[in-house]
């Protein structure tokens, strides 16, 4: 495949937008986190009061989410650099997204489970 047509509205292109948009989630999640943190500075209290709102189970769904954009953004950049660094990369860049979404829904498939377990037993009972 000529390198030219490797972004193209097929699945390069799609993978380079899903690396982008996670790789924004993720920053600005780290972004709250720290903001969140810093306020056990300036008000415990507000601290606390921030860190009971983590315990919603909208929360949690978020939560499933960043682990999610977290596990896709390095898989997918561990496939970028061996696109860019490795000389069979451009050719089997469809084949390897491939296996990178087929590891991602093995690993993520029983962190979401193992995540949304608790909420479920304390919402909907054992």
């Amino acid at each position: 495949m000529p390198r030219g047509t490797l972004y193209r509205g097929r699945e390069g292109m799609w993978s380079w937008v899903a690396h982008r948009v996670t790789g924004v989630l993720v920053f600005f999640f780290l972004f709250a986190h720290v903001l969140d943190t810093a306020l056990v500075r300036v008000s415990p209290n507000d601290y606390d009061r921030v860190v009971d709102t983590y315990k919603h189970p909208i929360v949690t769904l978020l939560e499933v989410g960043l682990v999610a954009a977290v596990l896709f953004h390095a898989l997918n950049g561990i496939r970028v650099m061996l696109v860019d660094f490795w000389e069979k990369g451009v050719r089997l860049q469809r084949q390897m997204l491939y296996v990178e979404l087929f590891v991602f829904g093995l690993l993520m498939g029983p962190a979401t489970y193992f995540m949304l377990k608790p909420v479920a037993e304390r919402y909907l009972g054992s």
